[in-house]
């Protein structure tokens, strides 16, 4: 028999930060698989004709729809990001508690700094 106490309060878990970013990625998965269709739509209507490129650009005008875009950027921009993460820690680089750690916080300024870019831009 097994006295260990059960702590079924997920709001006193903490994960460690590597884990959250994990979870992360598979959300911005998931954000991908709705608004690429809405970046291909978009994509589509810029290489259309001079009036479909206009009714773009208007779109973009609108504060909601550019929020959209720019979230929908963010999600790509980071699921790249802690993609390549993966990808160096399938090849074994990165995989301590220590190196976790640092490359994490790499996704977060990375990330940051993309925010930081793309919101300058639009």
């Amino acid at each position: 028999m097994n006295n260990r106490p059960v702590n079924l309060d997920l709001r006193t878990i903490r994960m460690p930060i590597s884990a959250t970013l994990s979870i992360l990625h598979r959300i911005t998965g998931v954000i991908l698989f709705f608004g690429m269709p809405i970046l291909l739509w978009m994509f589509g209507k810029s290489l259309g004709s001079p009036a479909e490129f206009q009714e773009l650009v208007t779109l973009l005008d609108n504060v909601l729809f550019k929020l959209m875009f720019l979230g929908i950027l963010a999600a790509l921009g980071y699921h790249i990001i802690a993609g390549i993460k993966h990808l160096l820690m399938d090849k074994g680089i990165g995989e301590t508690l220590d190196g976790a750690k640092v490359s994490s916080r790499l996704i977060l300024l990375g990330i940051v700094l993309l925010l930081i870019f793309l919101g300058a831009q639009l």
